[in-house]
């Protein structure tokens, strides 16, 4: 065989191990993606928050358990405050937007029944009749689908446990946790595991980082668009949009929903559409600019393959996998780079210096034996 295609040949079947081990990890993890999930998420919050623990921990010289707590307390707080707000102000307007959605209703029904349509009152009747017995024919299906949310919804309890828990002992134990899986490895792969792990969480710090400031941008776009547009419960919707935006595509597709309605029920139809427009712009401008420039620039990634790993991500694992390809990707990058340019021989942050072992090229004859016996000969 000529020599390119058996080189060709070679790399081939080694690419083809790779991605049926790549294929069969994704497979297992997402067996268990009620652990992986909530672990993930965990570590991410510990990535924002750890720089507090530190401050308190080093600079107030609080003990690490009560630094953890105070910073438990004020998240926990900030998030609880956030979500009170948005609901309170919700609640306090939905009197006023209710009389306003049935007057909409009301003229939806009188567009129906005097616009182009010229649909009567008897014709209406008969399709709100047949839109209930559609539901009472598909009663079962909706059941199961009811069933179905119930369930996702324990899930969904279970999850925000665990994410407590593991970052309450991330923040905590995190250097004694990476400690011990740096441990099991051999004692030469130590110095420079330790070094790529340190590197790698310095990344995750900066990924999160970036991204609280690009869901801070996107929340004051449509929020300041909605306040000059005149829709009601400008600051909740900004505050609902900061929240949504750390879920890929369905927090966007939600609290841009949301900002529509609100210019549509209290505003009319063409102030919706203008919201729309703005609603587009900002999400467009975040995820095609923002992201790819600042996230690339600060995490060390091109532009490109930032939108390639969400891309990519999302069609592997759904939202979860456009959640955490970014923040996987960096990392993988920072690790790669750090190892491969041999960085924990010339690593500051490293407690001991590196030390590089060379191998003994003439070996002296064995010792003799505790009891006085000379060694084999040969050995």
């Amino acid at each position: 065989m000529p020599y390119g295609v058996r080189i060709a040949a070679s790399w081939g079947w080694r690419l083809i191990v790779i991605v049926v081990a790549v294929g069969i990890a994704v497979w297992l993890l997402s067996q268990v993606s009620l652990l992986v999930i909530p672990l993930m998420i965990a570590a991410l919050l510990a990535g924002l928050l750890s720089p507090v623990v530190h401050f308190l921990h080093e600079k107030a010289r609080l003990p690490k358990g009560l630094a953890v707590g105070i910073t438990m307390i004020g998240f926990l707080t900030l998030v609880i405050g956030g979500l009170s707000v948005v609901g309170q102000r919700l609640a306090s307007g939905f009197s006023s937007l209710w009389a306003q959605a049935l007057t909409g209703i009301a003229q939806i029904q009188n567009w129906l029944s005097s616009g182009p349509l010229a649909m009567s009152n008897e014709d209406l009747d008969t399709l709100i009749q047949d839109a209930i017995n559609q539901l009472k024919n598909n009663s079962s299906d909706i059941v199961s689908g009811a069933l179905s949310w119930g369930t996702t919804l324990s899930h969904l309890a279970a999850g925000m446990l665990l994410v407590l828990f593991s970052l309450i002992f991330l923040l905590l134990d995190g250097p004694r946790i990476g400690k011990f899986f740096i441990n099991v490895l051999p004692r030469r792969a130590r110095l420079a595991a330790e070094g790529a792990g340190k590197r790698g969480w310095a990344s995750m710090v900066i990924y999160v980082r970036v991204q609280l400031f690009v869901a801070f941008i996107d929340a004051v776009g449509i929020g300041v668009g909605a306040l000059i547009l005149g829709v009601p419960l400008a600051l909740p919707l900004g505050v609902l949009v900061f929240i949504g935006s750390f879920i890929p595509v369905i927090g966007a597709m939600v609290t841009g929903a949301v900002a529509v309605l609100l210019a549509l029920v209290a505003n009319g139809p063409v102030n919706a559409l203008i919201m729309l427009l703005v609603v587009l712009f900002v999400q467009q401008a975040e995820s095609h600019i923002l992201q790819p420039l600042i996230m690339g620039k600060a995490v060390s990634l091109h532009p490109l393959a930032v939108v390639m790993a969400v891309a990519g991500g999302s069609m592997v694992a759904g939202i979860p996998g456009a959640l955490f390809a970014v923040p996987t990707l960096a990392v993988a990058n920072t690790v790669v780079k750090y190892i491969s340019n041999r960085g924990w021989e010339h690593d500051p942050a490293l407690a001991t210096p590196a030390r590089i072992i060379e191998p003994v090229r003439n070996p002296e004859p064995a010792p003799a034996d505790l009891d006085g016996e000379e060694p084999a000969r040969g050995s």
